[in-house]
């Protein structure tokens, strides 16, 4: 299975990588901390995550600003601009309605999205996430000690080469079961992701979200997990999400590890209730229709090139489907990608050889 890599650009002009993977209805995965595109893919880390949900998903993920593929210098770090990257990659990748699966921080993104456009989401799900950072009002003073002493430690050690003491400290808050080629893995990840000035920032700005009277107004299929012995971000602050967001179902996880791996218990528990959730088989060939001439194309990409096969222009089909015009030349993109076509010629003399296109 492979990956497409595109960019896009955020309304401040920040430029934003984000991937493509697999076929099937869309699964939009938001960026935590940080994250690597093409290093992600790869690793041993979270490549059981991406293949999994590619199975029976058009799997979207992206590098947040500030690291991965995506501009590494960046001066807007806060829930508004985060929020506005999202739906920059949305809008380019022509989604309409989907679920949305936030890890950590990327879930109190994911919660400002859902409460901002709940036309969009049909389902919602938290996985090790919370609605209120160590660093804003109320917070204790233990808890800002803490969140403040982490970031001088991220600055000053970050991705080093010359010591393996920072590497340990947050290999171990991350997976503390993990083995010695995973730690080592990580601290790869963190000298090509960010730079320690980065990631600084980013783990202060993640420390100042509030989503919390967000959380509250939800009115959208929730389900949320929390891992037991998680050493990021505290078993509590699960609970206390799943608390405030109405009808949410809240899922306890066995394990210490922030991220699940793919031998541990909890993670054939997790892909099952994701899957029970969102309503989807976990199979690739039960998600397609046998009798559907180009069945690695999305049910909506289906219904673009059977309008473009019909002679129809960009902008009578945004009339027909009721969606913008850009929208329509995103699918276009992707569906002459996926046919391997050069031009709308080559795609309407494919289609109709296929039966496609007849009123």
């Amino acid at each position: 299975m492979e990956q497409d890599i595109r960019f896009c650009t955020a309304p401040d002009g920040v430029n934003l990588a984000y991937a493509t993977s697999g076929n099937g209805p869309p699964l939009v995965r938001v960026a935590n901390w940080l994250t690597h595109l093409d290093l992600d893919w790869q690793g041993p880390i979270w490549s059981h995550w991406f293949q999994e949900f590619s199975r029976d998903h058009t799997l979207v993920r992206f590098d947040q600003r500030g690291s991965g593929l995506s501009d590494r210098s960046v001066e807007e770090l806060n829930i508004e601009a985060w929020v506005k990257d999202l739906e920059t990659i949305i809008d380019d990748a022509g989604l309409e309605r989907f679920p949305l699966l936030g890890f950590c921080q990327g879930g109190s993104i994911a919660l400002a999205y859902a409460a901002r456009h709940p036309e969009r989401v049909s389902h919602l799900i938290l996985y090790d996430s919370y609605c209120r950072g160590n660093l804003v009002e109320g917070a204790s003073l233990q808890q800002k000690k803490e969140a403040k002493a982490l970031t001088e430690m991220i600055e000053a050690g970050w991705g080093r080469e010359d010591t393996d003491i920072f590497r340990r400290i947050f290999a171990d808050l991350l997976m503390p079961e993990a083995s010695e080629k995973k730690h080592k893995w990580l601290a790869e990840l963190q000298r090509q992701t960010a730079s320690s000035v980065m990631a600084a920032k980013l783990w202060e700005a993640y420390h100042r979200i509030d989503v919390e009277d967000l959380a509250k107004q939800l009115d959208i299929p929730t389900l949320i997990f929390h891992v037991r012995g998680d050493k990021v971000i505290p078993f509590e602050a699960g609970r206390k999400l799943a608390s405030l967001i109405p009808d949410a179902r809240f899922v306890p996880l066995e394990g210490e590890n922030h991220i699940i791996m793919s031998h541990e218990p909890a993670w054939g528990r997790f892909l099952a209730e994701v899957r029970s959730f969102i309503g989807s088989s976990g199979t690739q060939t039960e998600v397609e229709d046998p009798q559907e001439p180009f069945p690695e194309l999305t049910p909506r990409e289906c219904e673009v090139l059977d309008l473009i096969a019909q002679g129809l222009k960009n902008e009578e089909i945004a009339d027909r489907l009721f969606i913008s015009p850009k929208t329509v030349r995103n699918h276009n993109t992707r569906i002459f990608s996926k046919l391997r076509v050069d031009s709308r010629g080559q795609a309407i003399v494919l289609a109709r050889e296929a039966g496609v296109g007849k009123e």
